[in-house]
């Protein structure tokens, strides 16, 4: 990889980073020196590319709710971390197999089903603290600098292993990321175990720091070997992250190091695994039974069993039982935000189009901005018809969350049933651009260039927005 290739990324994500607005608006860029082609300019920038490629080959989950939690939750933990960059962004994975990963340049990425296996919330932070770590302590870079070969190329090698590993399976992408570091597999596993080590260690002091129980790492760990003995070969999790008795006990030493204390569990994790354990079960009936028959074996986890019970009984058309099952719910939390949105989503479905939008625009007045109230608008929008209302909702997130291509999706749908057809190119190629397909994003802006009525300036940005895809085209192409 040339200076040339740095400097398209730089170029490319400059822009892209930047709101729709001011990707509208204004075509200045700065000055690039040799100074922005530093290893962690290139770490951050190689990571958005190799995002936008993930995103093209490995199912997601779009569930405005989970996002907002697992966000808020790494940006939690980041604070107290050692982490100097926080520019982090989050991808959620719709796998049911336990995994997570952290691509050099802040991007993480965490299965579902690491969410629906881990029984708490420590359990699944220690996960997302130790990746954290990686990042914090750079042992991509590291790696590849121990063995004197430090290279972009290199490192582009290693991160299609990573996507290799995650999308078709864990021993190509080890032997992916084997061949990319070009150095032999006993010096490629002696730095992995340090930095295994060196992993657990931070991330468990970064969970006390948060607040959270250290004891968490230790059960994640056990969870994860249990797991490991049901399947013909391991987790895609611990083909990357090797898990031993000594580590399990090196666990359990550390977090012995540190003064015992009640840590409260939090019922807005729990309630999400219910939301995940859902996502699983595509016939209603079946999700209604196994959710009725959770909640009758009661337990500690009784209520977000009778959310998961309201949220399958609201999905299969079982209106009556599941306001009644939700009303002690939202009685005993009425400030409770996920129970207001599934009470929103009970209004919706049944056609109380009044109430619901009364509710919803009463959680925008409280909490202003919020990605999933907000989508839960827009949705509810859509589905009475109201487009240009949906549009006017989804314009403003797309400007507070730039880099979110279910945003762009949407507010495309929505532009296109309101008649905008110039917003509907436009939205179309930010999504397209976020998903890697750079030239579906030109076509939609050429496109959007043809409409005859446009002003302009409005052309003048377009073809401006047009040169800055085929610089992100080109930098693609050479990751």
């Amino acid at each position: 990889m040339t200076k040339y290739f740095l400097r398209s990324l730089l170029f490319a994500f400059f822009c892209l980073s930047a709101s729709s607005a001011s990707l509208a608006q204004s075509s200045e860029l700065p000055e690039f020196g040799e100074s922005y082609a530093t290893t962690i300019g290139q770490e951050y920038f190689l990571g958005r590319a190799w995002l936008m490629s993930f995103r093209r080959q490995a199912p997601t989950m779009a569930d405005p709710l989970i996002q907002t939690y697992v966000e808020d939750l790494i940006y939690r933990l980041a604070a107290t971390s050692e982490l100097k960059d926080r520019r982090l962004e989050l991808i959620l994975v719709d796998q049911r197999s336990i995994n997570a990963f952290a691509v050099p340049g802040g991007v993480v990425g965490v299965n579902t089903g690491l969410m629906d296996k881990a029984e708490s919330e420590a359990q699944f932070a220690s996960v997302l603290t130790h990746e954290l770590a990686h990042v914090s302590q750079r042992h991509f870079a590291r790696g590849i600098e121990a063995q004197k070969k430090a290279s972009t190329a290199m490192m582009a090698g290693l991160l299609a292993g990573v996507l290799l590993a995650v999308t078709e399976g864990g021993a190509e992408g080890m032997a992916a990321m084997a061949a990319g570091s070009a150095a032999g597999m006993q010096s490629k596993l002696r730095y992995s175990r340090l930095h295994e080590q060196e992993a657990d260690r931070i991330g468990m002091k970064n969970m006390v720091r948060a607040q959270m129980n250290p004891q968490g790492a230790e059960e994640m760990f056990k969870i994860m070997q249990a797991e490991s003995r049901g399947y013909a070969r391991p987790p895609e999790f611990l083909l990357t992250h090797p898990l031993t008795d000594r580590r399990i006990s090196d666990a359990r030493n550390r977090s012995r190091e540190y003064p015992r204390q009640v840590y409260p569990e939090n019922l807005e994790y729990q309630l999400m695994r219910s939301r995940v354990a859902l996502s699983y079960i595509k016939d209603d009936e079946e999700a209604i039974a196994q959710f009725r028959d959770k909640l009758a074996k009661g337990g500690r986890n009784a209520e977000p069993h009778q959310y998961g019970l309201v949220l399958a009984l609201i999905r299969g058309g079982q209106y009556k039982e599941a306001k009644e099952l939700l009303a002690p719910l939202r009685e005993f939390s009425p400030s409770n935000m996920t129970y207001g949105l599934a009470e929103a989503e009970l209004l919706v479905a049944s056609g109380q189009h009044d109430k619901a939008l009364e509710l919803l625009n009463r959680g925008m007045a409280l909490v202003p901005g919020n990605y999933a109230i907000s989508m839960a608008l827009a949705d509810a929008y859509i589905e009475w018809g109201e487009h240009p209302k949906a549009a006017e909702v989804l314009e403003v997130l797309a400007t507070e969350r730039p880099r979110d291509p279910n945003v762009w999706f949407l507010l495309a749908e929505s532009q296109g049933k309101a008649g905008n057809i110039l917003r509907v190119h436009q939205a179309r190629a930010e999504y397209f651009v976020l998903n890697g397909a750079t030239g579906q994003a030109l076509q939609q802006l050429k496109f959007a260039l043809a409409i005859n009525s446009n002003p302009p300036l409005t052309n003048t940005r377009i073809s401006e927005r047009i040169k800055q895809v085929q610089q992100i085209q080109v930098a693609m192409g050479r990751f």
